[in-house]
């Protein structure tokens, strides 16, 4: 069961949310469209439905909510940035900021992030790069609930990736995706709804295949991408390493099993080796490989060929990535934002103890 608002009437909710828990005004503006932007592309696990999250954060003194950003080291090219304990989606967009600053002046820019938190959507922080005619990428580690293939120990996170890059007359390429068969907020979901998992997506605390969605609360791991072994699973693995250590080990960052958890409610790993969670941003200016117009000529080329592609059936098509959350995105900015009933009751519950509604 679902109730539908619509962007604004979330938006002027979640904002001011941010603002009563401290934040600036711009800081607040910034996080809410940030927020908003994975339900707009239906990526319902990283949208308001974490609003709660991030202020049960703040709560015990876990986020700060008015950070000083600063780059704490840096070349021409490169730079690492320390968030100040801020919400990540304020200081992931600063970051990513620097990345496309330092690559309008050199070429490209690299950008590691150290003492932040949970920066909600990958997607939004790479798309930034797109208006600048620039491929964009962004990841960040995240808390240990995933398994290393051939382990019951929870090492890595979803650690997810994000690829954006501009075309011409097509839309741009837009990959988004966890490093895990699937995220963890997709657990969540369908545990509101009552649902099992696909086979693949979970094992018990002793390594046995699960199809419960709550597996992984009672000691049991996410799957990294692929699921097992003979399915490719030690692939996932290495993508989610790659992620902690751009992400983590190269800015000073927490990795591995001591990367702080998003609950609240879940004590700290002793002995952190860095600080906060970490995040690795690009950008790359086009025009520093080839003339932009002629990449984008060939972007759509390729797009459009892809696109032509013959299919196993008639009813289905190859998708380009980024199609279906752009549909989406238009879709729910038209008709209102769906959210599951048990999300509603938990925004109602934010709303009263801050006297706010949604409406």
């Amino acid at each position: 069961m679902t109730q539908t608002y619509s962007y604004q009437q979330l938006y002027s909710f979640a904002k001011n949310i941010f603002i009563k828990i401290g934040c600036s005004e711009a800081n607040a503006e910034t996080a809410t469209k940030v927020l908003l932007s994975a339900d707009l592309r239906g990526v319902d696990s990283h949208g308001i439905a974490r609003l709660t999250g991030y202020v049960r954060l703040w709560e015990v003194n876990r986020i700060n909510a008015n950070p000083t950003i600063s780059i704490v080291h840096e070349t021409p090219s490169t730079a690492v940035v320390d968030g100040d304990r801020g919400l990540g989606l304020v200081v992931a967009p600063a970051a990513m900021q620097v990345a496309i600053n330092k690559a309008k002046n050199v070429g490209t820019g690299w950008v590691s992030v150290k003492n932040s938190n949970h920066f909600g959507i990958a997607g939004y922080h790479a798309m930034m790069a797109l208006e600048n005619d620039m491929i964009g990428i962004a990841m960040t580690n995240a808390s240990a609930l995933v398994a290393p293939t051939f382990s019951v120990e929870r090492l890595l996170g979803t650690n997810p990736i994000a690829i954006a890059i501009p075309a011409g007359s097509e839309h741009p390429f837009v990959a988004d995706f966890a490093t895990t068969t699937a995220a963890n907020g997709k657990l969540e979901i369908l545990q509101r709804k009552n649902q099992d998992t696909p086979a693949g997506w979970v094992q018990t605390k002793d390594g046995e295949p699960s199809t419960k969605a709550s597996e992984v609360k009672n000691g049991g791991a996410l799957l990294p991408l692929g699921g097992d072994k003979e399915h490719g699973s030690h692939k996932g693995y290495m993508l989610g390493s790659v992620v902690d250590i751009f992400s983590a080990i190269l800015s000073g960052a927490n990795y591995g099993p001591w990367v702080p958890p998003f609950p609240a409610y879940i004590a700290m790993p002793e002995n952190l080796p860095g600080e906060g969670i970490g995040h690795f941003f690009g950008a790359m200016r086009i025009d520093a490989f080839r003339p932009a117009a002629d990449f984008k000529l060939h972007m759509d080329k390729w797009i459009s060929r892809f696109r032509s592609a013959k299919t196993i059936k008639t009813e289905v098509r190859v998708v380009i990535p980024g199609d279906p959350e752009r549909a989406m995105e238009i879709e729910r900015m038209n008709n209102g934002i769906p959210l599951l009933r048990a999300v509603v009751d938990d925004l109602n519950t934010l709303g009263k103890k801050y006297e706010l509604e949604i409406k």
